[in-house]
């Protein structure tokens, strides 16, 4: 009993509150499914899907605890408009009332049921891509919460990342006032970003939109560096020419 308790006071000092635990990270923490199991009938942790846990103190755990569990074993992280939200970028969007949650992987990377059958009290919007196929954790960084952090994409990717979304998941519009407010995004960052981008839409629309908005980090950009591709790409229906990035968007100052 004694030892048994011994262990409860490990798993707290490595389990931070307001966080999902799952089997398989508790596992290589030296806490089998036996031990796990006894804890669950003592009524000190409680499941909410099959292989992850909760502690039976903690209430009202949000979306990051979830995704804090799953960033211990799968590149999944916050990305677009919800990362765009979490850095104060788009305090004029409604990400805490309701809004849904963008979240980004790898193609053969998959959200574990447990987490997609939970009420977060948010929609999950999950995409996979290969955007940054050449450098998968370039402009990821992190974001403490409370007691944990969870991996994000800085405002630099973030903002690819939205674009990539236009018009399936995301607004033209939206994307323009989103762009306006990234008055201080690091050049460096955003070179590098566009750089290894596989998305000719994706880099012809930023420039677009950020031109438009004249900020001044564009004058650091060495735009011969990179690869705009061929060929016009086309944005919604209905849209207007920009000649000069060869794209139609649906906006009427485009050109």
């Amino acid at each position: 009993m004694r030892q048994n308790s011994s262990k409860i006071n490990q798993l707290i000092k490595i389990w931070p509150q307001k966080t999902i635990a799952v089997q398989s990270w508790l596992s290589q923490m030296g806490f089998e499914r036996q031990l796990v199991a006894a804890y669950e009938k003592t009524t000190w942790l409680n499941r909410i899907g099959r292989g992850a846990f909760v502690r039976a103190d903690d209430q009202n755990i949000d979306w990051t605890g979830g995704l804090y569990a799953i960033q211990k074993l799968k590149a999944i992280h916050a990305g677009g408009k919800t990362a765009l939200a979490l850095h104060g970028y788009a305090h004029f969007l409604p990400l805490g009332s309701g809004a849904p949650v963008t979240l980004f992987g790898f193609p053969d990377v998959k959200l574990p049921a447990w987490f997609l059958q939970y009420d977060w009290g948010v929609s999950i919007r999950y995409f996979t891509t290969k955007l940054f196929s050449q450098n998968w954790a370039l402009g990821l960084t992190t974001k403490d919460r409370t007691t944990y952090s969870i991996t994000l994409s800085s405002p630099e990717r973030a903002i690819l990342e939205l674009l990539y979304l236009i018009p399936q998941a995301e607004s033209f519009e939206e994307a323009k006032l989103l762009m306006e407010g990234l008055t201080t995004l690091r050049p460096d960052l955003v070179q590098s970003l566009l750089k290894v981008c596989d998305s000719v839409k994706v880099k012809r629309l930023f420039m677009l939109l950020a031109e438009r908005c004249d900020h001044a980090w564009l004058d650091q950009l060495d735009l011969s560096q990179l690869n705009f591709g061929k060929g016009k790409r086309v944005i919604g229906e209905g849209g207007h020419f920009n000649s000069k990035y060869q794209i139609s968007v649906p906006d009427r100052q485009a050109t």
